[in-house]
């Protein structure tokens, strides 16, 4: 799951946030006159903000929303704007981001500036929290923006930013607010993913996948979504009458099994927050997901996408667990970020989450990377190195931070999703008494 949260610097998310989210610049002003993208089908966007606040947050009456996103997504943002005030919204409140600007500080900052963060924002929006604002995030500017700057900057800056993000994170997080994740096909990141197009073709085509991703490309896109929810919800019902104690994961470069949190909760699709709202987080999702517990895991997983985080391209991601800490970890590519990401704190090192896709998902059936985890997460059965969800705990709205850490609970600055599921991995849960049931067979599911 990526939750979306964390650098407020447009660098890469943390959706089920990598802990990371756009850095926000004040509200543009005055608003520019409308002009949305040609390239883009008015009628399924419009219907993905239809769905991003009847679904993905079921926005109350006199509820307000917190949003973000990047400039690009303007067009986007105004559909929201308008079918949330519909909704019956108190205060929705933009904040843009502007990859430019970005980049300016990378290339024109002091040093002194990439240890510094935006602090007395991010405890003015863990008040908006605290006062039931609902929280959106639109994702779209380029996933590799800052593939060209100082790796060590960025990795200062992402943690900066991460630690000073803590109040509103733990929000999110704990699912206090109703909070969801939704993307826009910005031209950047369109000619990305389609290079050899030609922008407004690539933009067009990243479009559509993210329509047909978001269950938006049917005039039913809502009762689609509720058809969805109650799929995804019948897999996580099974999975918790299992009470599986690990999951033990095999395939080419990897052996690795996964013990569970002491009675830990499988999730997926819509979920009710501790505000009593049912939200879908993530739009698109495919998975079910759990806490893992942090010191019971043990053996080797080789990743079987890329990872795309914040600038760098990591691929061919194989490490090695003992006791639930990674003790060795290569990369092909991307290895020198991946180790500065593992050193990030102590729980950097230690799951927070393991979550099942089928190979045969839409998304993996796009045969597309997306350079972004909110997508290609939905593509294969992942883990996410750092923070757990006490969401995915039996009763875990009631549990102290103390209790979720007793019972396996990880807890971290970062959560970053990574793929390690293909048509060539079986999964068997394994039962306290250590019988074995199948769980997955050659990428799907056995049951």
């Amino acid at each position: 799951m990526k939750p979306f949260g964390g650098a407020i610097d447009v660098t890469g998310g943390y959706s089920r946030l990598s802990i990371h989210i756009p850095a926000l610049q004040a509200p543009l002003m005055p608003t520019p006159p409308r002009n949305d993208n040609a390239a883009i089908d008015p009628v399924k966007l419009d219907r993905l903000a239809e769905v991003a606040i009847k679904v993905g947050l079921q926005l109350q009456p006199g509820q307000d929303l917190f949003l973000t996103a990047p400039v690009s997504a303007l067009p986007l943002v105004r559909r929201i704007a308008e079918h949330a005030y519909k909704a019956g919204a108190g205060l929705v409140t933009p904040m843009l981001s502007d990859e430019e600007i970005t980049l300016a500080r990378y290339r024109n900052a002091s040093d002194a500036s990439f240890d510094r963060a935006a602090s007395w924002l991010y405890e003015g929006i863990g008040k908006a929290f605290d006062n039931n604002t609902a929280r959106l995030a639109i994702v779209g500017d380029n996933p590799m923006l800052l593939a060209g700057e100082d790796p060590a900057k960025v990795a200062r800056a992402s943690k900066a930013n991460s630690m000073a993000y803590q109040p509103a994170l733990e929000k999110i997080a704990g699912f206090d607010i109703n909070w969801n994740i939704v993307a826009y096909p910005g031209p950047s990141w369109a000619k990305l993913v389609f290079p050899d197009d030609a922008e407004d073709v690539a933009v067009t085509k990243l479009a559509d996948a993210i329509f047909a991703a978001s269950r938006v490309d049917r005039t039913d896109a809502v009762d689609a979504w509720a058809r969805h929810n109650a799929a995804l919800q019948s897999r996580t019902a099974w999975l918790n009458g299992q009470r599986f104690s690990a999951l033990h994961f095999t395939g080419p470069g990897t052996d690795l099994t996964v013990g569970l949190a002491d009675s830990h909760e499988w999730q997926g699709g819509s979920s009710m927050a501790k505000n009593g709202i049912t939200c879908n987080p993530n739009i698109p999702t495919e998975e079910v997901f759990t806490t893992p517990h942090a010191r019971r895991v043990s053996g080797h997983v080789a990743s079987t996408k890329p990872l795309s985080y914040q600038g760098t391209l990591i691929d061919n991601i194989a490490v090695r667990f003992e006791e639930g800490r990674i003790v060795e970890a290569k990369a092909s590519k991307g290895e020198e970020v991946l180790n500065k990401v593992l050193d990030t704190d102590e729980g950097a090192r230690r799951l927070g989450e393991v979550a099942l896709v089928p190979h045969s998902s839409p998304i993996s059936k796009s045969g597309l990377l997306f350079y972004n985890t909110l997508f290609d997460e939905n593509a294969a059965c992942h883990i996410a190195l750092g923070q757990c969800y006490s969401k995915c705990f039996l009763d875990g709205g009631k549990l102290t931070p103390e209790q979720i850490a007793a019972q396996g609970g990880n807890k971290s600055f970062i959560h970053i999703d990574w793929m390690i599921g293909s048509d060539k991995i079986d999964i068997d849960g394994i039962l306290a008494d250590g019988r074995r049931v199948p769980v997955f067979r050659q990428g799907e599911w056995a049951a």
